[in-house]
């Protein structure tokens, strides 16, 4: 399957469910803010509350927002803090730095951000010009946000981001997707 195809498909599975206000409610209460833009649920904990969700590309008023997969979880935003506070992304950077595979596989999740923010932004009818060419987490050329790439990598799934996927393998003693450990209730 090409980036495209790929980008596509992801878009069109999570814009078939479009944002609840229960949904919205939610992650208003894990920001501790309104989340402006907000359009899908890209990724769920087990017991079903938001993990990540899919940002428009032009918030409302016109301003612009590249991170299209964006990490809402406050369970999963501690746990990849400690891994950057501990200097994990330098070591991902001098990895990239050093082994071919890793930043060609590193290239193509750029790719596929783009692409599948491209998908959204069609459906929403909204600009990319602003942002064009830009992705998140650094891509494709260093490492400077794992919020984003894990955020990547739960949207699109194990294998869309190596960066993403490896932070997730790290962390998955302080958070895993398919272990509910939620503290934001999710009452309306």
């Amino acid at each position: 399957m090409t980036v495209i195809e790929q980008a596509k498909a992801l878009a069109a599975k999570v814009l078939a469910h479009p944002a609840t206000e229960q949904d919205i409610a939610v992650v208003e209460r894990q920001l501790g803010r309104y989340p402006r833009g907000m359009v899908a649920v890209g990724a769920r904990c087990v017991c079903g509350r938001p993990l990540a969700v899919i940002t428009r590309p032009l918030l409302p008023g016109g301003v612009p927002f590249p991170t299209t997969c964006y990490l809402t979880s406050p369970e999963a935003v501690k746990a990849i803090s400690h891994i950057e506070a501990e200097g994990r992304m330098k070591e991902y950077n001098d990895r990239l730095a050093e082994d071919a595979d890793l930043r060609s596989g590193y290239e193509r999740a750029h790719e596929l951000y783009l692409a599948f923010r491209h998908e959204i932004a069609s459906a929403m009818k909204d600009s990319e010009t602003h942002i064009e060419g830009t992705s998140a987490g650094g891509m494709p050329v260093r490492v400077k946000c794992l919020h984003a790439l894990l955020a990547q990598t739960l949207v699109m799934g194990e294998g869309a981001n190596p960066i993403g996927d490896m932070a997730l393998a790290v962390i998955k003693h302080e958070f895993d997707p398919t272990v509910c450990r939620c503290a934001v209730d999710n009452e309306e």
